[in-house]
């Protein structure tokens, strides 16, 4: 067998295989042999057919095999030659196949890139000394209320937190907001729309000028865009809004009591208070611990650089861009406006890919040197743990996750944990003061 290799880039190759027709014919023999043992024709046992019949017979499925099973051996041999350590499975393309002239193929595959490992023990990290206050569970406490509020119709008056629902119609320098940003739709006109008074969500300066209006009220609202608005193209411009007043709505919210207590499934209110504070201290001890990983992941990056794979860097990037998207989305974000901004949520997206894709082959190799693995068991209480969270059956999602390769996902997830684990064992933690905030 004759192999040698293109570098198509850092971490892409291009194996070119040539064997020759003796090893093709050995390999043919071999395979035809075994169809004479046991192959069955109509009128024979099996093993008991002719050579010339078992040819005619079964000679393009065995050629076809010698093909399949000969590229197979030849790319593995390859592979574990030159110590490649393949991302992807390999994309081949046929040459020449015949038992006169031999096997050719090509094999086009990205693998790893070769770096040494750094000192991944002893990583230095801090650890902030934070607990959950009284005030934390108040603060939790009110967010549950502000949850369970109703919304009142006032004939009064616009108040401090109180909700205005407005129509209105926006312009910029004499002209429709949209004709100058044509994906801000939802800046030039609104019907219905709710604005909380004191409240800088919408825009800064536009709720504040509401204050005192009632049902019925026309007003001029005229706001600065700030510096970072979502449509960049209004920035430090100055927008003019005529506004109808439609409804004030009066937020109540309820007190902390036996009722709200009831609403999140309490015994009363001291077992609300103390889920709460439950919650709370669960929800801290994973954050800190996402924060010593995070600070291990960045030690461990800067600590080491190579060239990265550019096809898994692209796959991560589209993955990205799917992430920042549905986080938008979910925001509320128009989506004239996410498509707006399409080349920085790419870059964003990239940025983010190429870190996450280095921090990936770091803590592969590194699971490796120590040998770590990850067992069925492991695989098989993650995965129930997913049925029950999302409330599936564990055969459905099984099957779910095999049709989209989450299986391997969830391994490396598993894998990547431990791998932290062991980070986090070995690390320096320093206790330190909480931040501000």
């Amino acid at each position: 067998m004759n192999v040698s290799v293109e570098h198509l880039g850092p971490c892409k190759k291009l194996l070119r295989f040539e064997l020759d027709a003796s090893e093709v014919s050995a390999e043919y023999d071999s395979l035809t042999k075994d169809y004479l043992k046991h192959a069955a024709l109509p009128g024979f046992r099996p093993g008991k057919a002719p050579k010339h019949m078992i040819l005619k017979s079964f000679g393009p499925r065995i050629e076809e095999e010698v093909k399949r099973k000969m590229t197979g051996d030849a790319y593995k041999k390859a592979i574990d030659e030159h110590k490649f350590r393949p991302l992807t499975y390999p994309d081949l393309e046929d040459g020449e196949f015949s038992l006169s002239a031999g096997l050719k193929f090509t094999a086009t595959v990205e693998v790893q890139p070769d770096f040494e490992l750094p000192d991944y023990k002893g990583l230095a990290v801090k650890r902030e000394n934070r607990v959950v206050s009284d005030e934390d569970v108040e603060k939790a406490l009110n967010l549950l209320r502000e949850q369970r509020a109703t919304y009142t119709d006032v004939a009064r008056a616009a108040q401090t937190g109180d909700f205005a629902v407005v129509n209105y119609t926006g312009t910029c320098e004499g002209k429709s907001i949209v004709e100058l940003v044509p994906t801000a739709r939802g800046l030039s006109e609104q019907k219905g729309f709710w604005v909380e008074i004191g409240s800088e969500k919408f825009i800064p300066g536009f709720s504040d000028q509401l204050l005192g209006a009632a049902a019925g009220d026309k007003r001029t609202v005229t706001v600065t865009f700030p510096a970072e608005f979502v449509a960049a193209e209004l920035s430090g411009k100055t927008g003019v809004f005529e506004v109808e007043v439609v409804l004030i709505k009066e937020r109540v919210i309820p007190p902390v009591d036996e009722e709200l207590a009831k609403a999140f499934g309490a015994a009363g209110v001291d077992a609300l208070r103390q889920g709460v504070r439950v919650d709370l201290e669960k929800d801290l001890k994973s954050r800190l611990k996402r924060n010593v990983r995070d600070q291990l992941v960045a030690a461990l990056l800067n600590r080491v650089n190579f060239d990265l794979p550019d096809g898994l860097v692209q796959q991560e990037t589209r993955s990205a861009v799917y992430d920042i998207v549905r986080a938008n989305q979910e925001r509320g974000v128009p989506k004239d406006a996410i498509d707006g901004k399409k080349e920085e949520i790419y870059s964003v997206a990239n940025d983010s890919a190429k870190e996450r894709v280095k921090a990936m082959l770091l803590l592969s190799r590194i699971a490796e040197k120590e040998g770590l693995q990850v067992t069925r068991e492991e695989v098989g209480n993650h995965v129930l743990a997913l049925a029950a969270r999302h409330q599936i059956k564990p055969e459905k999602l099984v099957k779910q996750l095999q049709e989209s390769n989450g299986i391997a996902q969830i391994q490396e997830q598993i894998l990547n944990a431990k791998t932290l684990d062991l980070l986090e064992l070995n690390a320096q933690v320093e206790d330190v003061a909480p931040s501000a905030g």
